[in-house]
């Protein structure tokens, strides 16, 4: 049993490549590995900037001889069909076995593989690799290049590292061929390093000035960086992805800490964040009250003699003219109001069909300020709402956002503040976007709520009205993130939105159709939203297959209530009686003589049936049953009777769990019943009221839900 370490060097990959191109090696080596039958157990797999390298522990050094047949054509077939057979499989006719299957000659290739030294599998597997590697840019390179067979890889490929335990193992691509020798980090070591195995791989090149463990480098980075702040008195503004970035460009990574003029600090500290990080991978700080601080902390690749002092100065210089392009903008931009940047939204197309970005902000006004208004949900200032709305997208076309798309919102909010709008009017601006991810904070404030779900709506409402839907993995609208969003407004906020008076307001008439696939898609969401955190596919699917709702907090109200009722022994016992119910009137196909006749008393029976010819039909049995019930059925008449108005008035009160309470009483009656009482007796009338009575039961239960969907 030997390791095997495999380096392939090149030019810089891409600090964003790295994490793929990790997962790409070990699964092609695995790939690889396996069809030759080797087992593979631990592969560790590590990158820097120049290479990577991947080392597989305890591989054997030969693989078994193994013994394989193929089936094929039955005795008397054509001798061409053999002879491909004999052709594909290596074999001779006369190597063919006859065996009986099923009481017919079929002829059978046994073929002997004799185990192979593990060594030649690698030599023939790199180029492989090296060939099938996937990038996501690729690159060709030297005088091969002009030929569209030549190897394509990330950066030029320059240098290869196979060792089988203490063993070369020998193989070329591209003219590169494999050898022990690699090179340390390209400042602080010259010459090659010779690599004994697997095991001093990592240590030798330690020795190099190469950190080659890009986690260890993450480490690094993350805990240097910290330590550096702290030194200076700030605190790190953590930010784990630039971590990541800077362990990508770096093989010996240094933080060191710098400082800015303080006059940047008069521009908004997300601006400053955001060109320290984007543009020049930096990190930022913040002082003993949270404020963001005059300092920047960068990762130096080498260990420099005077401390870093001149790469901090080089640094600060560049990051200072980044910051002055920020503060230019910051000063042009706020030379406008809102309201005239707002002016040219009219020449941005926002969707050929639907007209341009203006014309998107007045129909966000417009809903935005009737949510405030006539739905009251939220409640709110319509006028201020409506003003939010008009301004909420006037930072599109400032010089800020256009340079950092990132900062919309967040950079009308701050310009809104520095005109004197007011406060709420300035925040319903900044975040109106929100939430944007699972992780986003869902916005309160009663005029952030209006706007934000006005342009959710009116996003989604306009591409469905087009017929314009997310198809698959595809959705260049971003319909599915939109739909996420409102759901979380209104969930977060108990909003009761009906979607049938939205879609009103929001098209000036009404819309069934529109409305329709407006809910039909909202609910898919919900459905994967709750899914997602832990509620039962089957509960959802049970209170959904209800219809004729489209107000999707009162149905998710009921999914939760309907869950914590299953959880509990009542549910869990009355699913059992609804599904003996159900299979008996499956198994009876009885639909039924009027699922509400089997009463006793006065009162109209048929009070929920609308067809005049069903109520006519059912009047002469409504009143009494034609024989005297058994205690366990009268139990169950009485229990309906009770629960039934129960359930309805707890439905339309909107008080879910009251309805499931008013389904509890019914748990002890029809466990009675079916203990008590032949439901198909041999009298008709007594068979009939019977499966009348569990019908009855039946839709009782459907009021709250369709437990025919409900597992268990």
């Amino acid at each position: 049993m030997s390791d095997f370490l495999l380096e392939l060097r090149s030019e810089e990959i891409p600090a964003r490549m790295q994490a793929g191109a990790r997962a790409e090696l070990e699964k092609l080596f695995r790939r690889e590995m396996t069809s030759a039958g080797v087992d593979v157990a631990g592969v560790t797999v590590w990158s820097t900037p120049r290479r990577l390298a991947l080392i597989a522990r305890g591989l054997p050094d030969a693989t078994q001889a193994v013994s394989e047949e193929a089936k094929g054509p039955p005795q008397g077939a054509p001798d061409a069909a053999i002879d491909g057979f004999c052709r594909k499989n290596g074999v001779t006719k006369d190597q063919l076995e006859l065996r009986d299957v099923k009481g017919r000659q079929i002829y059978f290739a046994v073929i002997e593989k004799p185990g192979q030294s593990v060594r030649d599998l690698l030599a023939k597997a790199i180029p492989a690799i090296i060939r099938e590697f996937s990038w996501p840019k690729s690159m060709r390179w030297g005088d091969a290049s002009i030929g569209t067979d030549s190897l394509r890889w990330v950066r030029p490929l320059s240098g290869i590292v196979a060792l089988l335990g203490d063993d070369i193992v020998e193989c070329g691509v591209h003219g590169v061929t494999s050898g022990a020798a690699t090179k340390g980090h390209r400042f602080h070591h010259s010459g090659e390093i010779t690599i004994g195995n697997a095991a001093d791989y990592a240590m030798k090149l330690r020795a190099g000035h190469v950190i080659v463990d890009h986690a260890e480098r993450q480490d690094m980075i993350r805990t240097g960086a910290a330590a550096v702040a702290s030194e200076a008195g700030l605190s790190l503004v953590e930010d784990e992805d630039l971590v990541i970035e800077n362990a990508g460009l770096t093989e010996w990574p240094i933080p060191l800490l710098g400082r800015f003029e303080d006059d940047f600090l008069e521009v908004p500290p997300e601006t400053i964040q955001l060109t320290a990080r984007v543009n020049q991978k930096y990190f930022v700080c913040e002082d003993a009250e949270g404020k963001l601080a005059n300092a920047f902390i960068c990762t130096a690749n080498i260990a420099a003699e005077d401390g870093g002092a001149a790469i901090v100065d080089g640094n600060r210089k560049v990051l200072a003219a980044r910051l002055s392009d920020a503060r230019f903008f910051w000063d042009v931009d706020r030379k406008k109001t809102l309201e005239q940047h707002a002016e040219g939204l009219a020449r941005i197309t926002f969707h050929e069909k639907l007209g341009t970005v203006a014309d998107k902000v007045k129909r966000v006004a417009k809903l935005a300020e009737w949510l405030t208004s006539d739905a009251a949900a939220p409640n709110g200032d319509h006028k201020a709402a409506r003003r939010a709305a008009e301004l909420c997208k006037a930072d599109l076309v400032t010089e800020m956002v256009g340079e950092f798309p990132e900062l919309q919102g967040l950079m009308g909010g701050y310009y809104a503040r520095a005109e004197g709008l007011q406060s709420d009017v300035a925040d319903a601006i900044r975040d109106h976007y929100k939430p944007v991810g699972q992780e986003d904070e869902v916005p309160t404030a009663p005029l952030t709520v209006a706007v934000g779900l006005a342009d959710k709506l009116d996003t989604l409402l306009s591409f469905f009205k087009i017929g314009i839907f997310p198809t698959g993995s595809k959705d260049p609208f971003a319909l599915r993130r939109a739909a996420l969003g409102y759901l979380r407004l209104v969930q977060a906020n108990d909003l009761n939105l009906s979607l049938d008076q939205v879609v009103h307001a929001w098209d000036g008439r009404p819309n069934k159709a529109l409305v329709s696939k407006l809910t039909d898609f909202l609910a898919d969401r919900l459905k994967v939203q709750q899914r997602e955190a832990g509620v039962r596919h089957d509960l959802i699917d049970a209170v959904f297959a209800l219809g004729g709702e489209d107000d999707l907090v009162r149905l998710l109200a009921r999914v939760k209530a309907l869950q914590s009722f299953m959880d509990s022994e009542d549910g869990t016992n009355l699913l059992a009686g609804y599904k003996r119910a159900a299979n008996i009137l499956k198994k009876e196909d009885w639909q039924g003589s009027g699922s509400r006749i089997a009463r006793t008393g006065d009162e109209d029976p048929m009070e929920n049936v609308d067809d005049p010819q069903m109520r006519a039909i059912y009047a002469a049995r409504a009143k009494t049953l034609s024989y005297t019930p058994e205690p366990a059925e009268k139990a169950l008449i009485d229990a309906l009777d009770a629960a039934g108005p129960k359930a309805a008035a707890a439905i339309e009160a909107e008080d879910f769990s009251a309805a499931m309470s008013a389904l509890a009483s019914l748990r002890a009656p029809i466990d009675s019943f079916f203990e008590d009482v032949t439901v198909n007796d041999d009298d008709p009338a007594k068979r009939s009221a019977r499966l009348d009575l569990l019908a009855r039961f039946r839709d009782a239960v459907h009021r709250v839900a369709d437990f025919s969907r409900i597992e268990g």
